[in-house]
C-alpha cells in the first residue's frame, strides 16, 4: 500500500508541471480563442537554457532567470508574428504559424546544443524528506507549491484587476473591447508574456528535477499539457491545474501498474474515458450553460 502513495505523491509533482504548461495553454484558448503551439516550443527553450548555462558554470538561479527571459522574448515574438499580423486571417492561420514557431525553436536548439539528450547535474543532492515512509523531493514540493502559487496569483489577477476585466471582455469579444477602447495591441501581448513565462518555468522545473533535457522535450508534454487543459475544461484555470495533477497520477501509477509501454494507453485513455462522460471536461460549463 506504501508504493502507491509513494506514485500518487509522485504523481502530483509530475502534475504540477503538466498543471502550468495546461495554464499556458489555457490563457490563450480562453481569452484567445488561439490555441499556441509555440508553448511546447518555449518549455524546450526554458529547460535547454537551464542546462546550458549551468554547464557553463552559471549559479542555476541566474541560468533559471536567464532562461526566463529568453523565453518570454520568443514569446513576444510569437505574438507580433501570429496574432497581431494574423489576428484577421483564416483562423488556421494563426495556428499554423505558432506550430512552425515550434519547429524553428527546435531546430535552432538541435543546430545549437545537437539533438542529444543531456544530463543536468544534481543541484540538491540529498535534498528529502522521509515522511511515514515516503520520499519526498524537496525541490519537487517546491515546484508544487510554486505552482499553486502562481496559478492562484494569476487567477486573482484576471478577476480582480483592471487588466483582468480588459482581458475578460476580449474573449468575450475582441471587436466589441475595441469599440470600448480597450487597447488590445497593448493588452493581448501580457497574454503570450504570462503564458511563455509559465511554459519556460515549467520547462526549468522540469530540468531541475528530472535533470533531462532534449530539443525535443516540449512536444510529449505539450501533449500532456493540451490532455490537463482538455480534461479540467478548456478556457478553466483551476481545472487546468486539476487535469495536470490527474494526468501526472495517471501516468505514474500506470508506470508502476503496466509498465512504461502503457503510459500513453493509460494517460490518453483517461482522456477519452472523461470526454464520453463530460465532454466539456471535469470544469467546464455546458454548452446550454455558456450561451
Amino acid at each position: 500500500m506504501l508504493i502507491y502513495f509513494q506514485q500518487i505523491v509522485n504523481g502530483l509533482m509530475l502534475g504540477s508541471i503538466y498543471a502550468m504548461v495546461a495554464v499556458a495553454l489555457t490563457l490563450g484558448m480562453g481569452i484567445l480563442r488561439f490555441l499556441n503551439f509555440s508553448i511546447p516550443g518555449l518549455f524546450m527553450i526554458g529547460g535547454m537554457l537551464t542546462w546550458a548555462l549551468v554547464r557553463d558554470a552559471v549559479p542555476w538561479p541566474l541560468a533559471a532567470g536567464a532562461a526566463l527571459l529568453m523565453a518570454a522574448v520568443a514569446s513576444l515574438v510569437v505574438e507580433l508574428f501570429t496574432w497581431r499580423w494574423m489576428r484577421k486571417a483564416d483562423e488556421f492561420v494563426p495556428l499554423v504559424s505558432s506550430m512552425a514557431f515550434l519547429i524553428l525553436f527546435e531546430n535552432l536548439a538541435v543546430a545549437y546544443w545537437g539533438s542529444d539528450l543531456q544530463s543536468l547535474p544534481q543541484l540538491f543532492a540529498g535534498a528529502d524528506w522521509r515522511v511515514a515512509g515516503l520520499v519526498i523531493s524537496v525541490p519537487q514540493v517546491a515546484g508544487l507549491i510554486l505552482s499553486i502559487v502562481l496559478i492562484a496569483g494569476l487567477s486573482l489577477i484576471l478577476r480582480k484587476t483592471r487588466l483582468g476585466r480588459a482581458l475578460r471582455t476580449i474573449a468575450e469579444d475582441a471587436d466589441i473591447a475595441l469599440l470600448l477602447g480597450i487597447p488590445i495591441h497593448r493588452i493581448v501581448p501580457s497574454v503570450f508574456l504570462i503564458s511563455g513565462i509559465f511554459a519556460a518555468l515549467s520547462g526549468v522545473l522540469f530540468a531541475v528535477n528530472y535533470r533531462q533535457v532534449h530539443p525535443f522535450m516540449g512536444e510529449a508534454l505539450g501533449l500532456k499539457g493540451i490532455s490537463a487543459m482538455v480534461v479540467g475544461g478548456m478556457g478553466n484555470i483551476w481545472g487546468a491545474i486539476a487535469g495536470g495533477l490527474i494526468i501526472g497520477c495517471a501516468e505514474v501509477m500506470s508506470i508502476d501498474l503496466f509498465g512504461a509501454d502503457f503510459v500513453d494507453i493509460s494517460v490518453y485513455g483517461l482522456l477519452l474515458l472523461i470526454l464520453m462522460v463530460r465532454p466539456t471536461g471535469l470544469f467546464g460549463a455546458p454548452a446550454g450553460a455558456r450561451a
